[in-house]
């Protein structure tokens, strides 16, 4: 049985450490309100005993989320594979590809995501952290090569963080090349995958003013919780396209230029 439970003054203090203390208490009031913590924590109470792909359709039957999935024809049955995709929302794109993969793949998958996830520990299964509000963890890149060199499918988000509003258009930030670099040393094909979905005006708002101050910390990411209540009742478009060689990879472009590709590939699919 699990003791799931979010707690923002906990979440401060462990990355925060003795500054936490310095944080005003109508600032901790808030972000228990922009994160649903109430909310959040009467779901996660219900759903205690529910482990992985179970919990994850618990999820999607509380936010009363569906999914029109093109492409499935896509997806080989044999191999190990990197799966790629753009990046729209924060909660219900990352999930949403666990619900639909986790299936068909028997659970055999691992998600490259934000550490603050590894607080859901019923589904921390399918997790490999990556540090986005502090120091990286010394062990990260040993975790990276591990899950690349396991019998996992990989999932990734190469941009790292949520799509940002530019010009009126929604798109990743540049994608990292991680997911290039890997798949050519463990001679895992690249499965290329479109998440259609938006956040709201002021998510968008936010980020850009967030960059254009040059605040270093991404203030954005704290509503994404709020974002994820938002998207409530939706039903998502995703297209699954059809797998990229590994060999495909080669030295006629730089890994940073390969990972563009990709990235403008997904928004044709």
């Amino acid at each position: 049985m699990s003791n799931l439970k979010i707690d923002v003054e906990a979440i401060l203090a462990a990355k925060a450490g003795k500054k936490a203390r310095y944080v005003p208490r109508f600032l901790i009031s808030y972000l228990k309100r922009i994160i649903h913590q109430d909310e959040v924590n009467q779901f996660l109470e219900a759903n205690k005993d529910k482990y992985d792909l179970d919990f994850i359709n618990e999820f999607m039957r509380f936010f009363n989320n569906s999914f029109e999935v093109h492409g499935l024809e896509n997806l080989p049955k044999d191999g190990r594979f990197t799966f790629v995709s753009n990046h729209p929302l924060g909660a219900q794109d990352g999930l949403g590809l666990a619900y639909i993969l986790g299936p068909i793949y028997e659970g055999k998958i691992k998600f490259l995501v934000n550490d603050l996830l590894m607080y859901l520990t019923n589904i921390s299964s399918f997790w490999v952290p990556i540090n986005k509000t502090g120091r990286q963890a010394r062990n990260f890149p040993q975790q990276v090569n591990d899950a690349f060199n396991s019998d996992n499918h990989v999932v990734m988000f190469p941009a790292g963080l949520c799509s940002r509003k530019r010009k009126g258009v929604i798109r990743d930030l540049e994608w990292k090349k991680t997911f290039i670099t890997k798949s050519v040393q463990t001679q895992r094909d690249v499965i290329p995958i479109h998440f259609e979905g938006e956040n709201s005006k002021f998510f968008y708002r936010l980020a850009n003013i967030n960059k254009m101050l040059g605040i270093k910390f991404n203030i954005a990411m704290l509503y994404l919780s709020d974002e994820m209540f938002k998207n409530t009742n939706k039903k998502f478009k995703v297209t699954i396209g059809k797998p990229i060689p590994w060999q495909t990879f080669d030295k006629s472009k730089t890994p940073y230029e390969w990972a563009q590709y990709v990235r403008e590939h997904v928004y044709t699919l």
